[in-house]
Parts: structure tokens; sequence; C-alpha cells
């Protein structure tokens, strides 16, 4: 399976941005999902957004009209962008990657080992 790194995590103010990114160990060109996740303390790790191999991309309501996510084929990587960061983002984000449909590349895809973002004054 593919080896996922993020980066590009850490302590943001309230209001601020955040710019993940995921490294790829191999191509990502013949990888159908993309996505990010993320996992708030003691709670399920959820989709933040998700991009498929055509560029069409899912999100969570929570994250509307704030964040822009994209996919280099080229350089093997995807990145999420979350503006207006809010407390309730706190959380480790996760990088997930898969064939054929959301739930088999949660259950069945790549991970990454997650990076905390933390928004905190």
């Amino acid at each position: 399976q593919v080896q996922l790194v993020e980066s590009g995590g850490g302590l943001v103010q309230p209001g601020g941005s955040v710019r993940l990114s995921c490294a790829a160990s191999e191509s990502i060109s013949s990888i159908y999902i993309m996505a990010w996740y993320f996992q708030a303390p003691g709670k399920q790790r959820e989709l933040v957004a998700a991009i498929y191999s055509d560029n069409t991309i899912d999100h969570t309501p929570s994250v509307t009209g704030r964040f822009s996510m994209s996919r280099d084929n080229a350089k093997n990587t995807m990145t999420l962008q979350i503006d207006n960061l809010k407390p309730e983002d706190t959380a480790v984000y996760y990088c997930n990657a898969g064939q054929t449909s959301l739930i088999m590349a949660r259950d069945r895809g790549s991970w990454g080992q997650g990076i905390q973002v933390t928004v905190s004054s």
C-alpha cells in the first residue's frame, strides 16, 4: 500500500488558517480517492473532505465556505487548507487514500500517522 505522510499542523489562533499536506510514497494518479479525516479527543474519526481522481470534492458541512483542497498528481501530494479556524477544529488530522468508495478507502485504504492541529489563543 502507498505510504502517506502528513505535514503542516501545529498551534493556530482562532480565525487563522492551516495548510496541511499529504505526501505519498508513490504515484497518486491512479488513486481514486484521497481524503482528510479529523479526530478530536474522545471522538470518532470523521471525514473533513475528499477529492476524487476527477477533482470532484466532497466535504463535511462544518467546513463549508472556509476550506480548499487540491491534489497534485505530478508531485504525489494532496493539500487541505482550512481558514477561519475555530477551537472545535482542534484534532488530529489524518490523510487517507484508497479506491472504489469512501467506505472502501476508509476501511481498506492507506492512512498517514496523523498530525495535530490545535486552535487556541
